[in-house]
């Protein structure tokens, strides 16, 4: 499932689609650990699975990742802040708020990031 082109990122920045994850989606490489974790954001909005696993680190990725239930309806992401440790290592701490079988969800993360040979992948993250 893709975003059409005009429409806004679903991560919040307000930006068209294509002006934001869509080129990240693209094969872009995202320029920080902030801008990756929108991107994985959206792309969990968009059912994106190929590019979830893309971004994560081989050292830490999961073998597959399950499609999104039916029903599910992600409502928003809060990016609380963006912490560059070095030059290739950052954290971002994030709420995604969805909502599945008329209950609501909130997932508050501290997600840790990595850059190698110039692309940054997801790691790991502590729930808050």
């Amino acid at each position: 499932m893709n975003s059409p082109s005009g429409a806004t990122c679903p991560c919040g920045t307000n930006l068209p689609y294509a002006a934001c994850c869509g080129r990240w989606h693209g094969g872009t490489p995202a320029p920080d650990a902030q801008a990756l974790m929108r991107s994985r954001y959206s792309a969990f909005v968009l059912g994106l699975t190929d590019y979830l696993l893309a971004t994560w680190h081989p050292g830490t990725r999961p073998a597959t990742i399950a499609p999104n239930e039916p029903g599910l309806q992600w409502l928003g992401l809060q990016v609380k802040r963006h912490t560059p440790i070095d030059a290739d290592h950052a954290e971002v701490e994030f709420v995604a708020r969805s909502k599945l079988g008329g209950r609501a969800h909130r997932l508050h993360e501290l997600s840790r990031f990595v850059r190698e040979d110039g692309r940054w992948y997801y790691v790991d993250g502590d729930l808050r």
